[in-house]
């Protein structure tokens, strides 16, 4: 008798009770629909979102810290991981150059602020400094101070992700001077705190519905659909501009590691929902890890390159400011040369490196950028005020593929990349776990409460800590005994 087939509310149950990203695709229709009918009770569930960033962010610092120094004592080599950040940051200011061109040449082709003849004068320069808190965006000098470390604890405090770097660079460093001999715990240590964070994130990521539903309820009630019609023209000149920039991504990435990136976005096509929602990278920024790590990125480049692209390679954020800066200077008649232009370029290429977790940063890059050319009053910023939030999908989506590509390919430069096991996995024909080989150390299995293989002994004799460290060797167990010496 053939099996029967279960019923279309069934099936559809089903798919809601299990896939994450069916449940993220209905909470984020419902938000809209909320804040469409109820907008005043919808601008208060702006807390949902907010809470669920809160919680990722509690795990973010530990994890980069246990990844990087895991990463760090895998490859065995302190100069290689020297040469993966180098390698990377080379990366991000050609992907930023790249973004700031696309738009500034697709700005001058579109034109989206001629003819609307604003009057400077009558916009309301106190809300920009409203929206910015009154901050400023930090010198080289600060910026760099500030990426140094004046407390271990104050670091993951503080959720500054540039000084956990540094802090994690230091203690693999120490862990590679000292081997395992020395400090024959730790490692192990750090390695299990590993696949409890990946836990918590397991747990956290249950309420990512939730989260998309407030945070898209908030935006919708509060700022309504009418704004879209308004700034149109804009709006629809930002997407197009980073669809051709992630159209150039996915030429590069297929150039240099022959990758699919449509294939890469199936694969974390849920993450990339839950950001779109929450407007936040960093909400999703433990499961890409995750993803990329079982994607065949060598831990070493993962936990480098993805943390310090969040700071360096905002690629949606530079298309914006670059587009944004023509935008003002046209709504108000400023006529900008092809040298101011260049200085517009030049000036992005900094201050955009400096904009990561500072209130209203779009608004603080264009008003120096604005003060820099002496030409746009600095006041005309406030054009954006009502258009800035309907952008955060836009740059979300560009800066998390962009920093998702440069992983894939610094890997590649580097040699730290599984080809082969990446094209499987995007494929969906390896649906192994990281823990089933080096690639990863079993985060996966945690999740889903299964047992890690790696923390028992293989066939081969190695314990899961030789497997995570080639580099340094495991201590043995207490219980075996050393074999006799053969006779001479």
């Amino acid at each position: 008798m053939p099996p029967s087939v279960p019923s279309l509310p069934r099936r559809v149950a089903r798919t809601l009770r299990t896939s994450l990203f069916a449940q993220v695709t209905c909470a984020l229709v419902l938000g809209i629909v909320v804040g469409k009918l109820w907008p005043d009770t919808a601008t208060a569930l702006q807390p949902l979102g907010d809470g669920f960033t809160r919680l990722i962010k509690t795990v973010i610092s530990p994890l980069v810290f246990c990844v990087v120094v895991v990463g760090i004592a895998k490859a065995g080599d302190l100069k290689a991981f020297g040469r993966i950040g180098v390698k990377a940051l080379i990366w991000f200011e050609i992907a930023s150059t790249a973004a700031l061109v696309i738009g500034l040449v697709t700005a001058n082709v579109v034109g989206p602020g001629r003819g609307m003849n604003v009057d400077p004068s009558s916009l309301d320069a106190a809300a920009v400094q409203e929206t910015t808190g009154g901050g400023h965006l930090p010198t080289t000098t600060e910026f760099v101070l500030n990426a140094l470390p004046q407390s271990f604890i104050g670091a993951f405090a503080d959720n500054e992700l540039l000084q956990v770097l540094i802090l994690a660079c230091l203690v693999g460093a120490a862990l590679l001077h000292l081997g395992h001999t020395k400090v024959p715990k730790i490692l192990p240590a750090i390695e299990q705190a590993q696949e409890i964070i990946f836990a918590v994130v397991g747990f956290i990521m249950r309420l990512a519905p939730i989260a998309v539903f407030g945070a898209m309820a908030h935006l919708v009630g509060n700022y309504g659909l009418g704004v879209m019609r308004t700034y149109a023209k804009l709006i629809v000149l930002c997407y197009v501009a980073a669809a051709l920039f992630i159209a150039l991504l996915a030429v590069a990435l297929k150039a240099v590691t022959g990758l699919s990136l449509w294939k890469f976005l199936r694969y974390i096509r849920e993450e990339m929902l839950l950001a779109l929602g929450t407007a936040s990278t960093e909400s999703v920024m433990p499961r890409v890890m995750q993803k990329l790590r079982r994607a065949g990125a060598r831990d070493d480049a993962v936990g480098l390159v993805l943390p310090t692209g969040y700071s360096f390679n905002l690629d949606g954020a530079s298309l914006y400011l670059s587009i944004g800066t023509l935008f003002i200077a046209q709504a108000v008649g400023v006529d900008l040369s092809l040298g101011q232009q260049v200085t517009v370029v030049l000036v992005l290429m900094l201050t955009s490196k400096g904009m990561a977790g500072i209130p209203g940063s779009a608004f603080l890059a264009l008003s120096a950028t604005a003060s820099s050319l002496g030409a746009i009053p600095a006041g005309a910023v406030a054009l954006l005020l009502g258009v800035d939030r309907i952008m955060d999908s836009m740059r979300v989506v560009t800066n998390l593929l962009g920093n998702c590509v440069a992983v894939f390919a610094v890997s590649r430069w580097e040699g730290a990349l599984d080809t082969g096991r990446a094209k499987r996995v995007l494929d969906g024909e390896d649906t192994s776990t990281p823990g089933d080989d080096e690639t990863g150390v079993g985060a996966e299995k945690a999740l889903g409460g299964e047992k890690d293989p790696g923390s028992e002994k293989d066939p081969g004799g190695e314990t899961g800590a030789e497997a995570l460290a080639p580099g340094i060797p495991a201590q043995k167990p207490k219980e075996l005994k050393e074999p006799a010496p053969e006779a001479g």
